[in-house]
């Protein structure tokens, strides 16, 4: 199956000569969920800006379902439906006027019924007549997203979207993710929220500096670069680990009584039981012991590192 964005040897670099986007080659599949993560200023936005048609790239090329975002623009552009940071909103519009209007700028015929389920879904009917600028923030990030469904797009970018709202907001948003996702739109998201793409995302993609560095589904990123932990709790405070037990790369924490051994999850036969038979020989007693396996953020945070 043909990916219904193609991304190819992309790159922006501004007039100030800051390369904002080195060259990026992606493809997103029809259907999927695609986190981007990444720090303050990595790209993320000018990458979805450019895919958007808001800013226009330095070269490559982007196909969003078969259609040039340069050469055929209005084509690739019906396609998406943009959930942008900032809220910016007709402020004097009233919810249904400007949900409305949205629709009609992509040449959409007006469909009453279609709009009216969207407000629905985002608990915006009770709104529908309230001038925008009487709203919440949380309401007016909704109309965002109403907005940008209006259209019925096969593609949705959603930036940042849940920066700053309510918890209500983001249940409630996440659930309409799921929806679409299940009718056949495509998700993008950037998002600060590490746990969302952990729970959401089927694909994940880092991007930093400017470089996208991996791109991966998110089950094998866990699996691959994946660390875990057995933390053994001892009755007796460790002040050194023995000269016998170097070899381990173990840990000693809270002053210690934590005894720390890492390992990743892609071994297929760790090294758990000989180690504890060692700490037996020893002498080295525990009373309790847990283990933990890296998350997303960890992932993330270390593959950042890495590359600064």
């Amino acid at each position: 199956m043909a990916p219904i964005i193609s991304i190819s040897k992309l790159t922006k670099t501004y007039a100030s000569g800051f390369q904002a986007l080195k060259p990026i080659d992606l493809e997103i599949n029809k259907g999927e969920i695609f986190a981007l993560l990444g720090p303050n200023g990595a790209g993320k936005t000018t990458l979805i800006s450019i895919i958007c048609g808001i800013v226009t790239p330095t070269s490559g090329s982007v196909l969003v379902d078969g259609c040039d975002i340069l050469r055929d623009y209005r084509c690739a552009r019906s396609k998406i439906g943009l959930v942008p940071q900032e809220l910016t909103t007709d402020a004097f519009e009233s919810v249904w006027a400007t949900v409305s209007f949205s629709r009609g700028l992509f040449g959409r015929a007006p469909n009453p019924a279609y709009i009216e389920k969207v407000l629905r879904e985002l608990s915006l009917w009770e709104k529908r007549n309230d001038k925008i600028m009487t709203l919440s923030g949380g309401m007016k990030r909704r109309v965002l997203i109403a907005k940008a469904l209006s259209h019925e797009p096969e593609i949705l970018f959603l930036d940042e979207p849940t920066a700053g709202v309510d918890v209500e907001l983001r249940r409630d948003m996440w659930s309409l993710v799921q929806q679409l996702r299940e009718s056949g739109v495509t998700i993008i998201l950037t998002t600060h929220y590490i746990d969302e793409a952990e729970e959401m995302a089927d694909r994940i993609g880092v991007i930093h500096k400017g470089e996208l560095i991996v791109v991966e589904k998110k089950a094998e990123l866990m699996t691959k670069l994946g660390k875990k932990q057995l933390t053994l709790i001892l009755p007796e405070p460790l002040v050194t680990i023995p000269s016998e037990l170097k070899g381990w790369g173990l840990s000693v924490n809270d002053a210690g009584h934590e005894l720390e051994y890492t390992y990743s999850t892609n071994q297929e036969h760790t090294e758990i039981p000989k180690l504890l038979q060692r700490l037996s020989e020893l002498g080295i007693e525990f009373k309790d012991l847990n283990t933990r396996q890296s998350s997303l953020e960890d992932i993330f945070l270390s593959l950042v590192s890495e590359r600064k």
